[in-house]
């Protein structure tokens, strides 16, 4: 038999080529391959997590895993996990993948597509709008805060997932940790407010707060008298005077107050060192018990001095704002001893139309061994008038399932239209069908509108991976949007599912699947090339009809068993290699789809009638059809085979019933049945009258 020796070598090369996928793990020893400068890892942070990487004590930057940080599902339903390298600046280094299942690159373009577009990050500071669009990319975007860059063909919504992932967990990791990148604060300074003060006016106006801390006060935190402690700065504090410390401090960045205690050319200077979103404080002390420990070092965070909001500590640290100049402070300013400027970075999360808290920590030794600590703090609030306060709106992008809907809006028109014209076929299919010329013309229309426009074009071909999405969505907990990235199989399989209970489901494998479509062409290139066409044995044919239940059956069994497995059996399908890709592909998915549509020119639908698993899929579903819509005869199968003879399908039973479990709806029976000169029971029934009438005009000539 032709049949047999056929098989055996389909499934030799469908064995050949699942075996060729791989994808290659990446380990975190690549941690030092990406930062050369490296001489330790960090301790693994969280909130979010991430393992800084430092030189010394120099931040180089930071790695972390998308999975910690997103949920967004690609288009396999699963996440795309990737390592993400971020420097100290905010620039992306490198970008690896861990783990996906996004059946393109899995089985379909293969790895190498999927690592080249991930690797135009690299170099990309995250404040950037990144935009997948080939058309632009490569431009010069200097000083621009716009990137383009390539996205990769047949994997639109694959790469947009991965786009969404990266931005949004580097941006978030580059907020968390990083200098520059906060977002906007919902506090501003007005920069209106202004009118010259002294140091005691500003004091009178609740813009500069003074911090008196008396002996008494110090006294009730230690166990001790305050003269029993070993601490010569404490000590020389109380001989001069019955305070230990008095403490003025201002926040900055008021024009009312920046401009007054630093003067304007000071003042203008501090802003420009100031990073967007960053808080300037001036703290200053009058005594001898100053709120900087003797060992300070400039630069650094102080260890006595601290700040805290809300009950969170603020950190601060000494901008060593006047290294090289000397203060120019209001001339009725008190006799300060120590004076500092500090920073408040972006991230500290510091609102200064709300109470602030400077926290001074006291640390004395009672001998060598012991020591007693107290920490006294103090609040203050500036005048509500410096700020505009306004609710923070955190506009969010759309999300990336409306992003393609509106881009793919030209596939989705052209797909609502087929399928308008689709159903009017099958509603008025009997009134269409007795114009042969028309039907065959509207159907050839519509198929090779699928396979070029809906296939090649939109990408809308349905696969039995789809059913393993949905199914493993639903076991999980079923997200739609999920199914909403591709807007052209979302709208396809809605149409396919509710008319697999209106026809069955020859709508689709019939009209609407673009490999379909290449095996009626293919059945028709072996009509023109006039090749002999081999005819299945009635009993073969039947059992190699169950067969893609088989496998339909073993193939989704292996969805719940592993996803990876189930995609590279999904292989069976020729889809990928056919539609998807267009043959351009390793040669066994090349040779195992030509192979196919070989044995299509002599048998026709070959791999539709016998292994298209989603065809068994849709066919379990059709049983459930409300309408049986092919009309018969009651000549049909006894005496009249006429119809099951041309059904190139078999799926006409000797009795003139229709299997349709296994009819793709071509509705080439319907055609012969209402066009008077095709049906055999039409054409004999006109012969027995014209001879009824040509015997009755006889007799009328006999009797004239």
């Amino acid at each position: 038999m032709l049949s047999i020796p056929l098989l055996r070598t389909i499934a030799l090369l469908y064995l050949m080529l699942i075996s060729v996928v791989s994808f290659a793990d990446i380990t975190e020893a690549e941690i030092r391959t990406i930062f050369p400068k490296l001489t330790r890892i960090g301790e693994p942070l969280v909130n979010p997590k991430v393992i800084p990487v430092y030189q010394l004590d120099e931040l180089l930057g930071y790695v972390f895993e998308t999975n910690d940080l997103t949920d967004l599902p690609g288009f396999s339903g699963e996440r795309i996990n990737l390592l993400i390298s971020l420097d100290a600046s905010g620039k992306l280094v490198k970008l690896s993948v861990l783990s996906h299942h996004e059946p393109i690159f899995l089985h379909g373009l293969g790895e190498q597509p999927m690592l080249e577009f991930l690797r135009q990050y690299e170099g990309i500071t995250v404040d950037k709008r990144v935009i997948v669009d080939s058309r632009h990319s490569g431009q010069d975007q200097s000083g621009s805060s716009t990137v383009y860059i390539d996205g990769v063909t047949k994997a639109t919504v694959s790469v947009l997932v991965m786009n969404d992932t990266v931005l949004s967990a580097a941006l978030q990791v580059a907020r968390a940790y990083l200098e520059g990148f906060a977002r906007p604060p919902s506090v501003t300074v007005r920069d209106d407010v202004y009118q010259p003060y002294n140091w005691q006016s500003l004091e009178q106006q609740g813009l500069l707060r003074r911090w008196t801390i008396s002996r008494e006060r110090l006294q009730t935190e230690f166990p001790l008298d305050l003269q029993d402690y070993a601490d010569p700065e404490l000590q020389q504090a109380l001989e001069q005077s019955d305070l230990p410390g008095q403490y003025y401090y201002a926040y900055l960045n008021t024009p009312v107050t920046g401009k007054n205690l630093l003067g304007e050319q000071d003042y203008a200077r501090l802003k420009a060192v100031l990073r967007p979103g960053e808080h300037a404080l001036l703290v200053a002390s009058v005594g001898h018990y100053g709120f900087l420990e003797p060992e300070f070092r400039r630069g650094t965070v102080p260890s006595r001095l601290g700040m805290s909001q809300n009950g969170l500590p603020v950190d601060i640290r000494d901008l060593d704002f006047f290294d090289n100049s000397t203060p120019q402070m209001p001339s009725d300013a008190p006799p300060i001893t120590q004076l500092g400027v500090f920073r408040i970075k972006a991230q500290s999360g510091f609102d200064p139309s709300q109470a602030m808290s400077l926290k001074l920590d006291f640390d004395l030794a009672r001998n060598h061994l012991i020591r007693d600590q107290a920490e006294l703090s103090d609040s203050y609030q500036l005048p509500a008038e410096l700020f505009d306060i306004q609710e923070v709106v955190d506009v969010k992008p759309l999300p990336l399932w409306q992003r393609l809907w509106l881009d793919r809006w030209l596939q989705i028109t052209g797909l609502v239209l087929t399928l308008l014209v689709v159903s009017a076929a099958f509603i008025w299919q009997h009134r269409l069908s007795s114009h042969r010329r028309l039907f065959h013309r509207l159907r050839w229309g519509v198929m090779l509108f699928t396979l070029f426009f809906i296939g090649f074009y939109a990408q809308g071909q349905l696969s039995v991976v789809n059913i393993y999405t949905l199914l493993l969505q639903l076991m999980k907990g079923f997200d739609i949007e999920v199914f909403l990235l591709d807007p052209v199989l979302f709208v396809l399989w809605t149409y396919v599912f509710i008319s697999l209970f209106l026809w069955g489901r020859g709508v689709f494998c019939g009209w609407l699947c673009p490999f379909g479509v290449l095996q009626e062409i293919a059945a028709k290139l072996g009509g023109w090339l006039k090749l002999k066409q081999v005819k299945i044995p009635p009993k073969l044919h039947h059992r190699l009809q169950k067969l893609k239940y088989l496998l339909l059956l073993i193939l989704v069994g292996s969805a719940f068993y592993s996803v990876t497995l189930a995609e590279r059996l999904a292989e069976l399908e020729p889809f990928k290699t056919a539609v998807t890709l267009v043959f351009v592909r390793s040669w066994p998915f090349v040779i195992y789809a030509l192979l196919l549509l070989g044995v299509g020119m002599v048998i026709h639908k070959f791999f539709c009638r016998y292994l298209c698993p989603l065809g068994a899929g849709l066919a379990v579903l059709g049983k459930f059809s409300l309408f049986r819509w092919l009309s018969r005869r009651a000549e049909c199968g006894s005496p009249c085979q006429l119809c099951r003879v041309r059904c190139e399908i078999d799926s006409i039973n000797r009795d003139g019933s229709i299997d349709y479990d296994e009819c793709v709806q071509c509705m080439e029976c319907i055609v012969i049945l209402n066009n008077p000169d095709q049906c055999a029971i039409e054409l004999s029934q006109n012969k027995q009258r014209q001879k009824a009438a040509a015997a009755d005009n006889s007799i009328v000539v006999q009797q004239l």
